[in-house]
């Protein structure tokens, strides 16, 4: 008989995975048809899946995925792939702790778990546990991580890289055979020439390998290899110089939305004239009255020259309550099947 977990062990603790929603397997097409005739968010969420499939279905569009907030280690990981997978999106702008701490994380072979109820996050810290919300990582696991960015970029030649440039070598090392779970979004993008911008990359689980992997180099002196910001504003640019009409899908906001938005005006500063984002879609649920980033709507961003007003649609509404039903929505009406993704990794791969 096997002996019962002690309560707030760490085993009990981590005992519930988080399970990603696969929009492959339901048909969201009834819900939102049905949303399409009510009102409040749910209208709101109707419309921001008809600017998602208008933007898949124009020949001339090239999509963008942003992400920001933890949504990925909530369940909603296998959505984002599947946008790449099925050709739905050409790049992605996204915060470091999306892409390192959820993705690549559970790349390697390890999990995201469901709190079961309130824990004093004293004890959690006992056990090396970290939390976000209703959700539990395993921090030594969480460190294993660290030290496989601290391997990867022990191999790479010391000079600057911009993070696409960086999680690019990521994907290549998954595909390389050492991925525990196949099929995660960087070694998809990888495998289909997406293109994934961290541009605040060391703000996540890989600043501490990254920062390690410097102080050995310069404790040996050794040169090292480095992050290059620039880099990564100049490379997204040049994707939007190069796609023309483009189409952003947002969840949550900051530094990933910004940075996004932002390749219009360098186009403009650099003697270009790119046209604003034609279509896009924000989720979120920051309140807009203190004039931060995460909440300023798509119409402020119109008045900055990112974001045509025509095919806008914010909704306000927790992610991962939204986000399968438009990833849903789009798979089953396969608009996708109709375009050619743009593989925007091959524009680096001729300047290199």
């Amino acid at each position: 008989m096997t002996a019962p977990v002690p309560p707030n062990s760490k085993a009990q603790l981590l005992q519930t995975t988080v399970e990603h929603v696969d929009i492959t397997s339901f048909d969201a097409r009834p819900i939102i048809d049905n949303m399409r005739k009510m009102s409040f968010s749910s209208r709101d969420t109707a419309r921001a899946s008809d600017i998602f499939n208008m933007a898949i279905e124009d020949s001339d569009c090239s999509p963008w995925l942003i992400l920001a907030g933890s949504t990925s280690a909530g369940g909603c990981m296998h959505v984002y792939r599947d946008m790449v997978k099925y050709g739905m999106i050409d790049a992605v702008v996204a915060t470091g702790a999306s892409i390192v701490d959820m993705d690549f994380f559970e790349a390697l072979g390890f999990k995201h778990y469901q709190a079961s109820g309130p824990v004093d996050d004293n004890v959690l810290r006992d056990h090396y546990i970290d939390r976000i919300y209703d959700t539990y990582i395993d921090e030594e696991e969480l460190q294993a991580c660290d030290h496989t960015i601290l391997e990867i970029a022990n191999r790479l030649q010391p000079r600057g890289y911009s993070s696409r440039e960086f999680i690019w070598e990521m994907g290549k090392w998954l595909s390389e055979g050492n991925a525990k779970k196949e099929g995660s979004l960087i070694q998809t993008a990888y495998e289909m020439g997406v293109p994934i911008f961290c541009p605040a990359f060391v703000d996540s689980s890989a600043g501490f390998g990254l920062v390690k992997h410097q102080k050995e180099r310069a404790a040996a002196g050794q040169p090292y290899m480095m992050l290059d910001a620039i880099a990564d504003f100049r490379e997204l640019t040049d994707i939007k110089i190069a796609a023309g009409t483009t189409g952003l899908f947002m969840v949550g906001g900051g530094v990933p939305k910004n940075f996004a938005q932002d390749t219009v005006v360098c186009a403009e500063i650099l003697g270009v004239e790119a046209e604003m984002h034609k279509y896009a879609v924000q989720i979120t649920v920051a309140d807009v009255r203190d004039g931060a980033c995460s909440s300023s709507t798509l119409q402020e961003a119109a008045s900055w020259g990112k974001v045509s007003t025509t095919y806008e649609q914010m909704v306000f509404a927790e992610a991962t309550t939204v986000v399968p039903l438009i990833g849903s929505d789009a798979y089953h009406r396969r608009g996708w099947e109709k375009r050619t993704p743009r593989r925007w990794q091959k524009l680096f791969e001729k300047q290199a």
